[in-house]
């Protein structure tokens, strides 16, 4: 990709008003001066000479470790502007910044889209700090930061996000989230961003709501991922909350396009969209340019966050850099039914691989290292055991070809108090198998969920995973092949992609939940219908999960509470069963 396209203007981050060039020579001088630390970048602000530039995309801190935390910014250049500009940072203990603790001069790279990322090191473990940016007359907003405790720690808490569509709503679950002031981080498991064009999934109100995707084409090449980035970052309350504690992310399928798995994905097409390979390089640059993370390599993304003795948080990548195409269920339905042989040996094949075996090794190894009283795992897609009958998951890919929830749960009811009534053809739908509603997830590579759940097990830890990516809000108690407990699963409901009650819509919420937690044993709670987030507090004795939901996502005036509220007692009596907070 060319140096003119890596450094095109973009309409929406770079709105500022084109500059003049005037007297280049003393403006050189004074840009290597200021990178040579010889001029205080302040000192530039009130003249004519140098660019009038912004902090339109906030800031942000990432990747918090006990010593240091990433720091990360935007410049935003005049329109045309292609030059470097010099930026520094400081660290406070205060928001006044009197008491700086580092500072430091670095660059916004023209060839990095004029971001700028910082390892700020040299910083005491389990300290609040706040930070800026400067670069000439601009100065950023600040932000609050925490590094990582050490030794013994009683609580943890963190808050946990997942699928923020920009189109599809406001983002009032960062908002209720960033008025907080009591988390050590927030944790988001993917979906920071979509991928599709202006007319594309969930957008149906964006032109009423102002929040139309740009660029308007679904994006492809590294430009447009930058543009995607760059309007979310836009957003005040994606800026609050990055603003308010440090992030610690991955991405799932849509920071570069749905579906993905190691060579595709649902949502490419090679003979329009050209190399696959190309699209998710440009995309994995995009993230890591926009986003405050700490890698060596645009693939890896898979880190492990120590907070004291108390967590292990074990980010995973479940999506890009080894996961096997997914399993599709047109292959087993047949006109005769479902072809429950075939599916069960192409799902239970030992050789799928999900995170591949080089991650897996990796996390096989923290864990072992680990003495952290909680072991978390920080992945993208349902562990559970998800398996509904079969006839109801051909309604939902094929109207007409099976049966709705209620439906089902109507034949249950006759079966238990009334059997006779039951007609052959009623007989045969409830003889039909349980199995996964969603081969995305683990369901579709049981193999790779044995091994991680075998580990756990043989190690004796305290199992907690994390999960996003399905919309809705789930709590299932993890189990293996044999049926033994081996941790639980907390997962979060979205920012503001819809869930089955978009699916689903003749299905009443309350309903649709009771039902799915009787037919799916594992499942001790759901929410098929509500944006939201999770706050996972961690103490010596137990972990808990608060469901906090917000009213509205179509209007900028809403209400959050907590509906749910559940935990998972540490020690081999308590792991892997759910019980009331």
């Amino acid at each position: 990709m060319t140096d003119k396209l890596l450094s095109s203007p973009h309409p929406i981050r770079d709105a500022a008003e084109a500059h003049p060039s005037r007297r280049r020579f003393v403006r050189q001088m004074g840009l290597a001066a200021a990178a040579l630390g010889t001029l205080p970048l302040a000192a530039c602000g009130g003249s004519d000479d140098v660019p009038a530039v912004q902090f339109a995309h906030g800031i942000a801190s990432g990747d918090p470790l006990a010593d240091r935390v990433m720091l990360w910014t935007r410049v935003t250049p005049p329109a045309g502007h292609t030059s470097d500009i010099p930026v520094s940072w400081e660290v406070a203990t205060d928001s006044t910044f009197t008491t700086l603790v580092a500072q430091g001069q670095a660059t916004a790279l023209a060839s990095k889209d004029f971001t700028v990322k910082v390892d700020a090191s040299g910083l005491k473990a389990a300290t609040a700090y706040h930070f800026r940016f400067k670069a000439y007359a601009a100065t950023s907003s600040t932000g609050r930061t925490r590094t990582l405790p050490t030794g013994s720690v009683a609580q943890v808490k963190l808050a946990v996000f997942s699928c923020a569509n920009y189109p599809a709503g406001y983002f009032n679950v960062y908002a209720d989230a960033a008025k907080r002031n009591d988390l050590d981080a927030t944790v988001h498991l993917g979906d920071y961003i979509y991928e599709y064009g202006q007319g594309g999934y969930a957008s149906a109100n964006a032109g009423a709501m102002g929040r139309l995707s740009a660029p308007a084409n679904e994006i492809v090449s590294l430009a447009d991922y930058r543009q995607r980035h760059a309007q979310y970052k836009t957003d005040t309350d994606l800026q609050a909350l990055h603003a308010a504690a440090p992030m610690i992310a991955v991405w799932d399928d849509h920071e570069v396009t749905n579906d993905t798995w190691r060579d595709g994905a649902e949502n490419h097409q090679s003979a329009t969209e050209g190399s696959f390979s190309v699209r998710k390089a440009a995309a994995m640059q995009a993230y890591h340019e926009w986003m405050p993370t700490r890698n060596t390599q645009p693939e890896l993304i898979y880190r492990s966050f120590a907070f004291g003795n108390l967590v292990a948080l074990h980010m995973l990548d479940t999506r890009v850099i080894a996961r096997d195409e997914q399993l599709s269920y047109g292959k087993y339905f047949t006109a005769s039914g479902f072809d429950a042989a075939g599916f069960t040996a192409a799902v239970g094949n030992t050789s799928r691989q999900l995170m591949g075996t080089t991650q897996t090794q990796w996390l096989q190894q923290q864990m072992a290292a680990s003495t952290a009283t909680w072991q978390v795992l920080g992945q993208q897609v349902l562990m559970g055991r998800m398996n509904i009958p079969a006839p109801i998951l051909m309604e939902t890919l094929q109207p007409g070809a099976g049966v709705s929830v209620s439906q089902y749960a109507a034949l249950v009811a006759r079966a238990q108090s009334n059997p006779s009534s039951l007609t052959p053809a009623e007989q045969a739908i409830l003889a039909q198998p349980s199995i996964p509603y969603n081969l995305d997830a683990w369901d579709g590579y049981q193999a790779a969920r044995e091994t991680v759940l075998a580990t756990s097990r043989s190690l004796g830890k305290n199992l907690v995973v994390l999960a996003g990516d399905t919309h809705n809000a789930w709590a299932n108690e993890l189990q293996d092949m044999n049926g033994k407990a081996v941790g639980v699963e907390f997962a979060t409901s979205s920012v503001t992609s819809p869930g089955f009650e978009e699916y689903l819509p003749h299905e009443k919420p309350a309903t649709l939940a009771g039902a799915l937690e009787q037919l799916i044993g594992p499942l001790q709670y759901c929410d098929t219908s509500r944006r939201g987030y999770m706050v996972v507090t961690a103490t010596a004795t137990e972990c808990r999960a608060d469901w906090v939901y917000v009213s509205t996502i179509t209007s900028r005036s809403y209400t959050a509470s907590t509906d749910k509220s559940l935990k998972v007692v540490a020690g081999t009596a308590g792991v892997g069963h759910i019980v009331a907070a």
